[in-house]
């Protein structure tokens, strides 16, 4: 708890405070937003190894559905194929995991920050360059970051769903995916259509029960700048190559 406390939670206390001291409006919410921004950049070099993967795995689908058709009666043959595809190609089918992975002690940060002590500085806990600002006003456009908001766990929900369809993986057409039934696809395809529904439900049902509306506000501008960078680097496939 120690490191994790001088890594993840200190630095971004002293942020929050910097840039709401610095920031001549919009608070406390647009200090959490240019937090996001900030975590965006840090995690960006693993969010694009990502895309890149996600890319190729778009690029692969032909070779991909030829080995599932040819080895549709020999699962194990099937699997080793695809395995020796990825390898060769670089692509890792898990690799939309990481970022998540990597952002959520900070998630966890955020959330410490904002329920323990935002309303009350703790001076010990800021660096020397960072001004005690007295008290932080937790109100943002009408709604208070520090407690929990309706509203943007509704918006939060909402757009988390539509950060899933638009990031998980592309899968061939579904009748090649009945013939075929490898394992290593099919867990991926259980896993995409859970997520698409898990997780913007597990975090519509946090919002409106435990998370301050500071913590949502921080998970919907990042879910928004995920859903950007996905239609910068990876384009939506066209009609005619998308899947069900």
């Amino acid at each position: 708890m120690g490191l994790f406390h001088i890594v993840f939670y200190q630095p971004i206390y002293n942020l929050l405070v910097w840039f709401y001291d610095v920031l001549p409006f919009g608070g406390i919410g647009l200090a959490i937003i240019v937090v996001t921004l900030i975590v965006k950049g840090i995690v960006f070099p693993f969010t694009f190894k990502m895309l890149k993967s996600q890319r190729a795995m778009q690029e692969l689908q032909p070779k991909i559905a030829a080995i599932r058709e040819k080895y549709k009666d020999d699962k194990e043959k099937m699997a080793a194929e695809l395995m020796e595809v990825y390898k060769e190609n670089n692509v890792n089918p898990m690799a939309s995991c990481l970022p998540l992975l990597i952002q959520l002690p900070i998630f966890w940060a955020l959330y410490r920050v904002l329920t323990d002590g935002l309303q009350s500085i703790d001076p010990a806990e800021l660096y020397g360059f960072v001004a005690h600002p007295g008290t932080i006003d937790t109100m943002f456009l009408g709604i208070n970051l520090a407690e929990i908001s309706i509203v943007l766990a509704v918006l939060a929900g909402i757009a988390q769903y539509f950060q899933v369809t638009r990031t998980m993986s592309q899968r061939p057409a579904k009748e090649v995916a009945k013939s075929s039934g490898a394992m290593d696809e099919a867990m991926m395809a259980n896993m995409n259509k859970m997520m698409k529904y898990f997780l913007p439900g597990m975090t519509l049902v946090l919002g409106l029960t435990s998370l301050p509306g500071g913590v949502m506000l921080y998970w919907l501008a990042t879910t928004f700048l995920t859903v950007i960078l996905y239609s910068i680097f990876l384009p939506k496939p066209k009609k005619s190559e998308s899947v069900e």
